[in-house]
């Protein structure tokens, strides 16, 4: 039986995740967030991997929530499922993680999308939050990391109305970093990946970790950050490496030190 997450190692220092339920459009069951969730928490500790694509295949990223699951939820049972640690292992990844999205991403899918740093998607590719049509609303993030990436406008009408943004519209609007042919959604994500792998890890991680704070904090906390951030980096082998190789004029080879 195959997994329903699967896990592959594009190259020494690139991971792909992988969701795998074509036969129920990747929706997104207890099981398939558990094995995110844990596939994720593994990844973060992995010192070889420096940078991770997340991916539904070519057909769909994830169509949402699996509503076989819910539909008979009382809210305590919702409750008592915790569902936002699993969520949680993903947003607090402190690696590069570049979405690589084809057809649907719906609901739970396209909050899981915009869990990510960076995302690619197929000129085919749909996102939204429909949850609103089957009497609920979005709650791993809709309405919050959407409003943040769209602003209120467009996430309002995203979000109250439930409509599908096609890739080339959620391109103008915010909601995605670069729009492919379909057939390269995957191939581009794996060369942005293989690009970030090669460039200094302990200053990817700090700039994913400022700039994500960004949201969150005043600006000039924000800046206060930002300048210790940089001035800690001087204390990096890394560093040291890449102005001396810039200097040199050769490619540099930085360890994660």
């Amino acid at each position: 039986m195959e997994q329903v997450v699967q896990v592959e190692r594009i190259s020494p220092h690139v991971a792909m995740v992988k969701i795998h339920r074509p036969e129920a459009k990747n929706a997104l069951n207890t099981e398939v967030r558990q094995k995110l969730a844990a596939a994720f928490l593994e990844l973060n500790d992995d010192v070889e991997v420096r940078a991770i694509i997340l991916t539904g295949g070519e057909t769909d990223f994830a169509a949402g929530a699996d509503l076989k699951e819910l539909a008979t939820a009382e809210s305590i049972q919702m409750m008592q499922r915790r569902t936002e640690r699993y969520w949680q292992a993903i947003a607090q990844c402190s690696k590069p993680v570049i979405a690589a999205v084809n057809g649907y991403a719906l609901g739970g899918g396209c909050e899981l999308a915009m869990h990510a740093d960076i995302i690619i998607a197929g000129k085919s590719a749909q996102f939204g939050q429909p949850e609103v049509k089957v009497g609920v609303m979005p709650g791993a993030g809709g309405t919050q990391r959407l409003f943040r990436a769209v602003g209120k406008f467009h996430a309002m009408r995203i979000i109250m109305t439930g409509c599908l943004v096609p890739a080339p519209e959620a391109y103008q609007i915010g909601l995605v970093s670069q729009v492919t042919e379909d057939a390269e959604t995957l191939v581009t994500a794996i060369k942005m990946a293989e690009g970030l792998a090669k460039l200094p890890p302990i200053a990817l991680e700090q700039i994913k970790e400022v700039a994500l704070l960004a949201e969150d904090v005043p600006l000039n906390a924000g800046l206060a950050l930002e300048r210790k951030s940089f001035q800690m980096l001087f204390s990096s082998q890394d560093q040291k490496e890449g102005m001396q190789a810039f200097i040199e004029k050769r490619k540099p080879n930085y360890q994660g030190r």
